[in-house]
């Protein structure tokens, strides 16, 4: 069985509301080379919450071309991540990292809106 770990909360400074969901300099890093590797300079990272998971829900994570027209749009450093408008309440807030380390290789979310989150970090609840 998992351990249920309390998240890290954000302060109200932490929160930018202009950009709901914020990306490190490793996963900007990351999806630079997996741009690349994809051979397609269109394609923008997709993230998004849907039910599921041991805590309630879970992040995913997808690449897509197209821009739906109730998708905010984050950018930095020339990377765009797309997040529909329902998963935009849960993700306000929220930072998207890329860690590779003795656990493996994988996109993280600290997302100070999640009440508790499962031991693999990929679900969460409010």
């Amino acid at each position: 069985m998992s351990e249920v770990k309390e998240p890290e909360k954000a302060s109200a400074e932490e929160l930018d509301y202009k950009n709901p969901i914020s990306m490190s300099d490793s996963a900007v890093a990351k999806i630079k080379e997996l741009l690349v590797e994809e051979g397609n300079p269109n394609l923008k990272l997709r993230v998004f919450v849907q039910g599921g998971g041991c805590a309630g829900f879970q992040y995913g994570f997808t690449f897509d071309e197209t821009v739906a027209e109730d998708d905010t749009v984050v950018e930095k450093d020339g990377i765009q991540m797309l997040i529909d408008a329902i998963s935009y309440q849960y993700l306000v807030g929220a930072k998207v990292d890329y860690k590779d380390d003795l656990e493996g290789a994988q996109f993280t979310i600290k997302n100070p809106n999640a009440t508790t989150t499962c031991g693999c970090g990929s679900s969460f609840s409010v």
